[in-house]
């Protein structure tokens, strides 16, 4: 089925457009006070029930493009994995704050960190799919810390029955809080609901967790994950924050 948290309409010409595709979403319940330091200013965690989240979340980049033209040929289409915290800010827009983000294509990394300020890396990557088992993998090359890998297996199941509150939280987000020309700004997005199923972790060897601060969250057990076959989405124009700090 599908999470029926609606995005809000953009207003204003559009920056970017994707598919996410073959997606998983494995998260682990943390302390509010050990993603609060991580945010940039003006950003604090989002909560659910006490807790925040951490997220793991590999996936297909897929026919990604500029404004409304065409998809960018092979540039546009690439293995990502992201580590992955939540946010609010003090207008009450709720939001993503990247860790780090693995990308499989030089280019793409480099030009997301200059023109929108994300933690893009450059990554060897591979996702292998067979029958109900996807397996995800990549190595970093640059920056730091060269070589840290992260591998995982999943196997997806049934249709989420019905949207739960964190399926809902984790996946029903609707823009990006990031720093922009030395100021925190708030990238707006708009996506279809997700179409989401149940997943099973069966194996994971990650350090990608540790290198954004969470290395003891790969050795116990998630508390979501889910996967789905994706969504397209829209990204506006980055609004800046009115304040710099808590």
């Amino acid at each position: 089925m599908q999470v029926r948290v609606e995005a809000p309409p953009l207003t204003g010409p559009r920056t970017m457009r994707q598919q996410w595709r073959d997606i998983t979403f494995v998260h682990w319940a943390v302390e509010p006070e050990r993603v609060a330091p991580l945010l940039p200013a003006g950003a604090r965690p989002d909560v659910l029930d006490g807790v925040t989240y951490v997220g793991l979340i590999p996936f297909r980049m897929h026919r990604a493009g500029f404004g409304r033209g065409p998809a960018v040929p092979w540039l546009g289409d690439f293995l990502e994995t992201n580590v992955r915290f939540y946010s609010v800010d003090d207008e009450g827009r709720h939001g993503v704050v990247f860790g780090s983000l693995e990308c499989e294509r030089t280019l793409v990394a480099v030009g997301a960190r200059v023109v929108f300020g994300t933690p893009y890396t450059w990554a060897r990557m591979r996702m292998e799919r067979s029958g109900d088992e996807v397996r995800y993998t990549s190595t970093r090359r640059l920056p730091g810390p060269r070589g840290a890998r992260s591998t995982m297996r999943v196997r997806v199941g049934e249709e989420l029955p019905e949207p739960d509150p964190v399926s809902e939280f984790v996946t029903a987000r609707f823009g990006l809080h990031t720093r922009v020309a030395g100021r925190t700004a708030w990238v707006p997005n708009e996506h279809p609901p997700w179409p989401l199923r149940r997943a099973e972790l069966l194996d994971l060897d990650d350090e990608l967790l540790g290198a954004a601060g969470f290395a003891d969250l790969a050795a116990r057990p998630p508390d979501s994950v889910l996967h789905s076959a994706g969504t397209r989405t829209a990204f506006g124009m980055p609004r800046r924050l009115r304040t710099t700090g808590w």
